[in-house]
């Protein structure tokens, strides 16, 4: 029972630290921009499309290679990753030049359903161009089991939880001590008095989606190893990522952070359960902290000025 404990406590982890990645892009955007990205699924199955085939391009093999025939050094791996990330990153400064910032700030929601287009819109051209099969995507430190505690543990979970955890300690640091950190919290705060003090407001919700969309790619890509890589994936982290992010609190990027990696560990835990409970139990919390809490365990109340 000790092991299979374990056991649950790194894939919940590992889970976790994908949806925390999703759950930070979306708080990014919101603290910004006032918007949300409603394709952010549709990123993170793209992210894992893209990193495969940046992996197929560096090594030089065929776009039709399967990928048993493919092998890769850590360079390599590398590279595609960062390929990944900034190809979807300038796929979510597409998005808010063309979906959100022509409606954000006019009376109605029009861009929820324009984010909502873009996102199928790029599913149809992914479909299009990879089909509606899973692909197998190898991991940059293969396929074996490491013992933990005599745990078997793929070396793909600890690399998630490792860099999830990495690239929100530096996300912080950047935000606490940087130009650009500084700048965005100013943006957030107030982007009128932000304009006023010299930031390029527009400059920073770029740079806040192409983060965000970033990150929804990074996180299609380390999961691609452990659940395959599908063009219908994404929808289902982005939801739970955005449940984590509504429990942590929208308006606070370190709670989004905690409520991402809370949700992958409850929803691990009761595998060990009952499994067929875990959506069940899952979005209660959701429904029971926004009822208790509407803007999270850790947001804060937004007053809107007239």
């Amino acid at each position: 029972m000790t092991e299979a404990l374990l056991q649950a406590l790194i894939s919940g982890l590992a889970l976790g630290g994908a949806y925390a990645l999703v759950a930070l892009g979306f708080s990014i955007t919101f603290t910004t921009t006032k918007t949300l990205n409603f394709s952010h699924g549709e990123f993170v199955s793209a992210g894992s499309f893209i990193g495969f085939s940046a992996m197929l391009l560096i090594t030089g093999a065929p776009l039709g290679t399967t990928i048993a025939a493919v092998t890769m050094n850590g360079m390599e791996q590398v590279l595609a990753v960062l390929v990944a990330m900034v190809v979807m990153g300038c796929l979510g400064v597409i998005l808010y030049l063309t979906a959100v910032r022509p409606f954000a700030g006019k009376p109605g929601m029009a861009w929820v359903m324009s984010t909502i287009g873009f996102g199928i819109i790029l599913q149809s051209i992914g479909l299009a161009v990879w089909g509606p099969a899973p692909v197998k995507v190898p991991a940059p430190f293969g396929d074996g089991v490491i013992r933990i505690l005599g745990v078997g543990v793929r070396s793909q979970e600890l690399l998630l939880i490792v860099v999830a955890v990495a690239v929100m300690l530096i996300f912080d640091w950047v935000m606490r001590k940087t130009m650009i950190g500084k700048a965005m919290r100013a943006v957030a705060h107030d982007r009128n008095i932000a304009s006023l003090m010299g930031i390029n407001v527009n400059a920073v919700m770029l740079g806040a989606f192409f983060i965000s969309s970033a990150l929804a790619g990074l996180s299609g890509y380390l999961l691609a190893p452990i659940a395959s890589a599908s063009l219908f994936m994404g929808l289902a982290i982005a939801l739970k990522g955005f449940s984590g992010a509504m429990i942590g609190g929208l308006t606070n990027p370190r709670g989004c952070v905690i409520g991402g990696f809370v949700l992958g560990l409850l929803e691990s835990m009761i595998n060990l359960w009952q499994a067929q409970w875990r959506e069940i139990v899952v979005f209660l919390l959701v429904i029971i902290v926004l009822a208790f809490k509407p803007n999270g365990l850790f947001g804060k109340k937004l007053v809107e000025k007239v």
